[in-house]
């Protein structure tokens, strides 16, 4: 398999794009070599600009849940498209996406859409501190939300430390009211509440995606959210990647957990730059220009993304796809672990839905700290040879595998064969 018209490109872009990509991971610099370029993709599949084709377990990370190019999402995207391709003003296909969502969450009595995960999040964060009336968020090491200033931050060296930025060109006053916690640890958070009397809430990703897949331990996430009420604050929980992906709604459903606010993304866009923020009506409604929280965006609700969204969730139901992402979760699993036990590789799996992910180690992951006991240099030998062998994965070891429903019998069978072959090589290397 060769990567040589990718290569042109990297290269090519290199003098008017920084670092010839538009997102950091998309780089490969925690796995080597230069990136690929895409051409196109159908179905299960990807292929990029040398003919290579993959299994796609990247998806976009996470939008493209019906596979590339789903029929009756094209069928509406064009439909919409022969209308106009953007207004500045309100559409029909607003409300009713809007109403597919607040049906999806119990605890979404109206929801806003905006362009990105990021933009949902610091709206998400505006509105608990004015609902509140209090300044300082909560955020959990390794729970990643987005790159607006007040959440870029990095753990000082003890869990009641204030934050420090961890990007540069983000000023300490713009974190000063961002503290971090300990996933899965409450009694990190109540250490918190102890110091600081004007904490508005908590946010976290339910399943913590942007560490590998983490799941939260039997009970926290109730604990959590009951000990946030006596306190008067509020638990924001950001499904921008877990959001329709384990049931026909978010992880909190599984859970048995309501958010206060509640952030969407990638599924509901249906492929499209599409994020959203909701909540009950009580807090919706402090939202311009019902109430005196400002936020707004000339291309939220855009038509075509509207148009998409519809289309892919009203599909994602009518298939509820859900026992077979489990299913073909477990299969992935299974190979991972037999693979690794064969070739002597330690590895810990842990999966959620349609999302898995292994770490090399033989430490059980349950927080960032322990999922930075994987060995990156393993995962960047096994990332190019499961390449090699046809299936694109995430170039990062802190990154989700995602399944579409897409994927055939023969998909599994290659990436079966992809995971021994990279074992192997994992374990010669």
């Amino acid at each position: 398999m060769e990567f040589k018209n990718s290569q042109k490109l990297y290269n090519k872009g290199l003098a008017h794009l920084v670092g010839a990509v538009n997102s950091p991971v998309r780089a490969f610099a925690s796995v080597g070599g230069n990136p690929l370029f895409i051409k196109k993709a159908t179905g299960s599949k990807i292929t990029d600009v040398d003919n290579n084709t993959f299994v796609d377990l990247v998806l976009s990370y996470g939008p493209m849940i019906l596979g590339h190019r789903h029929k009756k999402v094209q069928k509406a995207i064009d439909k919409a498209l022969k209308n106009g391709y953007t207004f500045g003003a309100s559409t029909k296909n607003e409300i009713k996406l809007a109403k597919i969502v607040c049906d999806a969450f119990p605890a979404m009595d109206k929801v806003r859409f905006v362009n990105s995960g990021t933009e949902a999040v610091l709206s998400a964060l505006r509105l608990a501190r004015a609902y509140t009336g209090k300044d300082k968020i909560i955020k959990f090491a390794g729970c990643y939300h987005g790159h607006s200033d007040a959440l870029l931050v990095a753990a000082g060296s003890g869990l009641v430390t204030l934050s420090m930025p961890g990007s540069k060109g983000v000023p300490e006053g713009a974190v000063k009211n961002t503290l971090i916690a300990e996933y899965n640890n409450l009694e990190s958070v109540k250490a918190h509440f102890e110091a600081h009397d004007d904490i508005a809430g908590v946010i976290l990703e339910p399943v913590a995606g942007n560490m590998g897949v983490v799941t939260p331990k039997e009970g926290f996430l109730k604990e959590l959210k009951a000990y946030l009420e006596s306190k008067g604050a509020v638990l924001i929980v950001d499904e921008v990647m877990t959001g329709f992906r384990s049931t026909f709604g978010g992880a909190q459903e599984l859970f048995d957990v309501e958010a206060d606010i509640i952030c969407l993304g990638k599924v509901i866009g249906g492929g499209f730059p599409v994020g959203a923020y909701g909540a009950r009506n009580e807090i919706m409604e402090m939202v311009a220009p019902l109430g005196g929280m400002y936020q707004a965006g000339t291309l939220s609700g855009n038509p075509i993304a509207m148009a998409a969204g519809i289309s892919t969730l009203t599909e994602l139901k009518k298939q509820n796809p859900y026992e077979k992402f489990n299913s073909i979760a477990a299969k992935i699993e299974e190979a991972l672990l037999t693979s690794a036990e064969k070739h002597g590789v330690a590895i810990t799996v842990n999966r959620f839905g349609s999302m898995i992910n292994p770490f090399f180690t033989n430490v059980t992951v349950t927080n960032f700290e322990e999922a930075q006991t994987s060995d990156t240099k393993k995962f960047a030998t096994f990332f190019w040879e499961m390449m090699r062998n046809g299936v694109f994965l995430p170039p990062s070891q802190f990154e989700a595998w995602f399944l579409s429903s897409a994927l055939r019998k023969k998909d599994m069978s290659i990436i079966s064969k992809a995971i021994d072959a990279a074992m192997e090589k994992v374990a010669g290397a």
